[in-house]
């Protein structure tokens, strides 16, 4: 049984799933201490750690580095059976051809699976030959962010029948599960009912088989809380307080402290001192680099 599984189990059981996007070893090691079913390296780390407007500039070289890195942190964990899925990033699956490709790298990395946004029937059934393990991504797609009017999915009874066709062809295609974003409740519940395959909200409503949120917003270290999250601590004012700490002591003189380097012994700083007349300073010619 692969860590995938657990995307079924917990849909068979009726057993919420927890689900975290996060970016680095020491938090997959921390998440998968506390319990969480699935890491997403998500290519929010656009926004959550690499500073950008939106996760457009990702790329296949930052989904690797990063995935490569929680895979480390999970292993580093005692609980080594931790799904892990990674995101495509935008440009990252034009093409089968490309995305097959791009996949494969992220799975060779230590990935379970990867996430696609949108619905593209040839494509995930192309990949689903080759044997690679896909999760969905409906509702809000950040990767299409200029095409949105509005962030909230499925407010009409248009739009959400809408989403129930394609969550039901992503099934059909082979997806194992999908990500339903800022989606309105109503529709959330009545996808995750009709769907086989496990659901997983963010800003979705209880409704869905599972939860999503970025590691940022959980453990408080965003500057701002979205109304789809929740903080569940406030680190970011810890790291606030332990970098003023760092930085006045160091002006006041007090950092570092004598227990915090090394010094010789008495033997060797005596032969040091007096050895200091006796040093000659090499002027070096200078040469053209």
């Amino acid at each position: 049984m692969t860590p995938l599984h657990i995307f079924a189990r917990k849909k068979r059981d009726k057993s919420p799933l927890s689900m975290l996007s996060l970016y680095d070893a020491p938090s997959a090691q921390i998440a998968c201490e506390a319990g969480a079913d699935a890491i997403l390296v998500g290519d929010s780390l656009g926004n959550a750690i690499l500073g950008y407007d939106s996760t457009l500039p990702v790329t296949m070289s930052d989904m690797l580095r990063h995935t490569g890195a929680v895979v480390r942190g999970v292993k580093s964990s005692s609980r080594v059976d931790v799904a892990v899925v990674a995101d495509l990033p935008f440009g990252s699956y034009a093409t089968p051809k490309r995305a097959i490709k791009n996949a494969v790298a992220l799975l060779q990395i230590g990935a379970h699976a990867v996430k696609i946004e949108g619905v593209n029937p040839d494509l995930l059934q192309k990949m689903a030959r080759e044997g690679i393990p896909v999760m969905g991504h409906l509702g809000f797609t950040p990767q299409s962010v200029l095409q949105f009017e509005s962030v909230v999915q499925g407010k009409t009874s248009e739009v959400g029948q809408r989403l129930a066709r394609q969550a039901a062809v992503l099934e059909e295609c082979g997806a194992f599960a999908v990500v339903l974003e800022a989606v309105t409740g109503e529709v959330a519940q009545h996808i995750t009912a009709q769907l086989k395959i496990a659901t997983v909200g963010i800003g979705a409503g209880a409704g869905c088989d599972g939860q999503v949120l970025v590691w940022n917003d959980v453990v408080g270290l965003s500057p701002q809380t979205f109304k789809l999250a929740k903080a569940w601590a406030n680190t970011r004012q810890i790291w606030l307080e332990a970098a003023q700490n760092y930085v006045g002591e160091v002006q006041n003189g007090s950092f570092p402290a004598p227990e915090n380097g090394w010094n010789m012994n008495d033997e060797e700083r005596a032969k040091f001192s007096a050895s200091h007349d006796e040093i000659e300073i090499e002027t070096l010619d200078e040469q053209p680099f």
